[in-house]
């Protein structure tokens, strides 16, 4: 056991040996970022993709932009837009873990109107119970960068990027994108809807699945279409003709069975079933794709 003398004396010792070996001492600091760009990390420990993007698809001329990323910087925060590949949030801070992730990887375009309106970028980090996702709006400037970064929603984000490739008023129709057979389809729909045949539910249904043969649209995707699952689905616009038909020559043999026996009914004006081939003026046409332009070009 120590002695009363060497207990006394023991503060005295430990700073001697803290003097000692003082010199030697070093204080390592852990990296202050664990983000896409750091060489700190292993590859394996980067920023890690849920799925792969999309191809590149929509107005050819927007695909020179592959292969190229554009910063903007607010706050503390610094994103990254990929056009076609993804966007990235990066945050600027001394902390040891600040945050960096994926906000959306490349997925699909919103359509409205026979125009391209926005890049969905889906299929982010976790947040919560959803994923995180980012709308990318396109507007006319005089040099391609991020212009505005807000996040309207929870883990929803929406990128305004300027680019003088959408400064023309054309550069975004969705109809000139078409091969020429998907605009004979897209022409059949229309008359089909200018002739009543369809409803404006199939209406748009027929539109979404031109979109997706198209690549601009993800398969499978239900955000804003919605369809009924009792509906019967029809392969073709010709399928559905067919239906119609069908369905009225079997109105007007009941109806000449209710004659036969007597039998009163109420009965509505019933327009002339006019052929598929019969075409609206060109006026006319122009107002049923949106697109006067178009038109005048030709």
């Amino acid at each position: 056991m120590l002695g009363t003398s060497a207990i006394r004396h023991l503060p005295w010792l430990t700073l001697l040996v803290l003097l000692v070996y003082g010199g030697k001492m070093k204080i390592v600091e852990e990296p202050n970022t664990f983000g896409l760009n750091s060489h700190l990390l292993v590859q394996g420990s980067r920023l890690q993709a849920r799925v792969k993007p999309s191809p590149v698809s929509g107005p050819p001329h927007l695909s020179r932009l592959a292969g190229k990323c554009f910063s903007y910087i607010e706050s503390m925060y610094k994103y990254e837009f990929c056009p076609f590949h993804n966007v990235t949030q990066h945050e600027q801070s001394f902390r040891w873990n600040a945050y960096s992730g994926i906000l959306g990887i490349w997925q699909e375009w919103e359509i409205h109107n026979n125009t391209f309106t926005a890049m969905w970028m889906r299929e982010g980090d976790t947040c919560g119970s959803k994923n995180r996702q980012t709308k990318v709006l396109f507007a006319c400037g005089n040099s391609s960068k991020l212009a505005r970064v807000s996040e309207p929603q929870t883990c929803v984000y929406s990128l305004t990027f300027e680019t003088p490739l959408v400064c023309h008023t054309h550069s975004l129709l969705v109809y000139p994108v078409l091969s020429e057979k998907l605009q004979k389809e897209w022409d059949e729909i229309e008359q089909a809807r200018y002739e009543e045949l369809i409803t404006e539910q199939g209406y748009n249904k027929m539109l979404k699945d031109l979109f997706e043969e198209a690549g601009f649209l993800k398969k499978n995707q239900q955000q804003k279409w919605e369809e009924t699952p009792q509906a019967p689905k029809h392969q073709s616009l010709e399928q559905c003709t067919q239906d119609y038909q069908k369905q009225r020559a079997e109105i007007e043999r009941l109806r000449s069975l209710l004659t036969q026996h007597n039998i009163s009914y109420e009965t509505e004006t019933v327009r002339p079933n006019t052929p598929l081939t019969a075409r609206p003026s060109a006026l006319q046409d122009q107002h049923l794709r949106g697109d006067r332009g178009i038109i005048a070009d030709l």
